[in-house]
């Protein structure tokens, strides 16, 4: 249930569904998601579904977090991402993979404190956490290349897309839990460029500590 060969089946049918970036397979293939969920859901750690990892929140189904990372990475190299919503940490590590750096703010301190110790045990040493709200981002390390949002805003937080260097993206779903929509921003000389890709459903993005 744990082997490689249990996330060799997982990175077939990410495949199969569609991903296609061999950076983001490979970095699948690395990450035991079993890790990531409570003991009592490790069986079903590498289903095609999201569960629950406590506090309201969850751990997105992998299709989601394959596929969001894929459209990120596409365009120009990234040298450091923020991700808004670290979560069980999932998506955290599989950018870590791929990226030079990776910032990460969390509002649930409980969670990022399990988020640390998992990173810990995989040896990932270039993951910076920060307990603070999301949605007013990490101004003071950016701009960053890339922002991706594991939590749903009505729109597009204005905030984060001054945090973009030049070029780089943004990448979060927004809108009400039965209308979300991925978007991808680009920030431009003269403000932003969006493309809407696909529906989706996340947990709404909160502001405030816990």
């Amino acid at each position: 249930m744990t082997s490689l060969r249990t996330r060799e089946r997982l990175v077939q049918r990410l495949r199969e569904e569609g991903i296609e970036d061999l950076r983001v397979l490979n970095a699948v293939r690395a990450t035991p998601r079993h890790i990531f969920v409570d003991e009592a859901l490790a069986s079903r750690a590498y289903e095609d579904t999201a569960l629950p990892i406590g506090h309201g929140q969850t751990i997105s189904q992998p299709y989601i977090v394959a596929r969001m990372t894929e459209l990120l990475m596409q365009g120009e190299a990234l040298d450091t991402v923020l991700e808004v919503g670290t979560g069980s940490g999932y998506q955290t590590a599989l950018l870590a993979r791929l990226v030079k750096r990776v910032y990460s703010v969390e509002r649930i301190a409980a969670l990022q404190k399990q988020a640390r110790r998992r990173f810990q045990e995989l040896g990932l040493r270039n993951i910076r956490l920060r307990h603070s709200d999301g949605g007013m981002g990490l101004p003071e390390y950016g701009p960053f290349d890339g922002i991706l949002v594991t939590a749903a805003p009505e729109g597009i937080p204005l905030t984060l897309v001054e945090q973009l260097k030049p070029g780089g993206r943004l990448l979060l779903p927004i809108g009400p839990r039965k209308e979300q929509v991925l978007v991808r921003v680009t920030r431009t000389a003269g403000g932003y460029e969006k493309e809407f890709l696909e529906r989706v459903v996340f947990v709404p993005l909160l502001g405030g500590l816990v």
